[in-house]
């Protein structure tokens, strides 16, 4: 994909099929190997994969890039623990850059850490209803999700079965490895965007570049690029990925290049720290 440099801050239909996986036992609705695996995965996420508009998974060699999405106060309004449908509400002004980068061929997938359910604050009846209502609200901006991925996991937890030390909670990348193998996708072509320490430092771990959203610079968070706003994020994603000329990655870390001007300094950081809360990354 291709654009110009990112600029400062301060300048649908539904799904089709779907396949579900739950820690302990894999079940499909659909099943895209043919038959269900009995398995046990205990560190696998809760998985709702849906048929975006760019079609099943790529079969060959060429893989597409994703922007994989924390849900609670960067693709939602935080919430504490949200349990039900009508807790869900779409953050402003997201709906076109998402159908921008969706129209783009980029893979739109959530990736989300919900210890509501080993806490025993959510029920796992609740997590259905919840990803039927995002998926509605998101299908009114033309926008269709290629994938939900949830770790339901803490190693603090009341609920047995979900109390545990996991591959996929965030700051682990597993959800994004588990995404990007099921739905083919280009780590290093795709993007992680979040409101937490924990989403940064999973991106960068999966080897995907990050924005970091939210009102002000985190302490211990490097991101690729920071906004105030996730619409603002994804616009800038959208910039840097649709508009870039090709064989130009001004963005790319590692390459010894001075680091973008959004990026904020590690003394910014130290001076304006924002607290982490269990609406973020739960």
């Amino acid at each position: 994909m291709s654009g110009g440099p990112l600029d400062s801050e301060t300048t649908a239909t539904m799904p089709k099929r779907e396949y579900v996986r739950t820690p302990g036992t894999a079940r499909s609705a659909t099943s895209f190997q043919g038959k269900a695996s009995q398995e046990p995965e205990p560190s696998r996420a809760f998985v709702t994969r849906t048929d975006g508009p760019t079609g099943p998974a790529p079969t060959g060699a060429r893989r597409r890039p994703a922007v994989f999405l924390d849900r609670d106060g960067t693709l939602t309004e935080p919430r504490h623990y949200p349990s039900r449908p009508e807790d869900l509400a779409l953050q402003p002004g997201i709906g076109p850059p998402l159908h921008a980068l969706q129209h783009a061929g980029f893979a739109l997938i959530v990736v989300t850490n919900q210890s509501g359910l080993a806490r025993g604050l959510i029920s796992e009846a609740a997590v259905a209803p919840m990803h039927r209502r995002l998926r509605e609200l998101l299908a009114r901006h033309r926008v269709q999700l290629d994938g939900i991925y949830l770790c339901p996991h803490h190693p603090d937890g009341a609920v047995p079965r979900f109390s545990i030390t996991c591959s996929c909670r965030k700051p682990a990348p597993g959800m994004l490895h588990q995404a990007a193998e099921d739905l083919g996708c280009d780590l290093s072509a795709s993007w992680m965007v979040g409101d937490s320490v924990c989403d940064v430092d999973a991106g960068r771990r999966a080897g995907t570049r990050t924005a970091l959203v939210g009102p002000q610079p985190l302490a211990g968070a490097v991101p690729t690029l920071y906004r105030t706003t996730t619409a603002r994020a994804l616009e800038a994603v959208g910039a840097s990925e649709i508009l870039r000329a090709p064989g130009q990655d001004p963005h790319e870390e590692g390459t010894g290049r001075p680091p973008h001007p959004s990026v904020p300094s590690a003394s910014s950081r130290r001076s304006n720290p924002r607290a982490e809360g269990p609406s973020r990354e739960s």
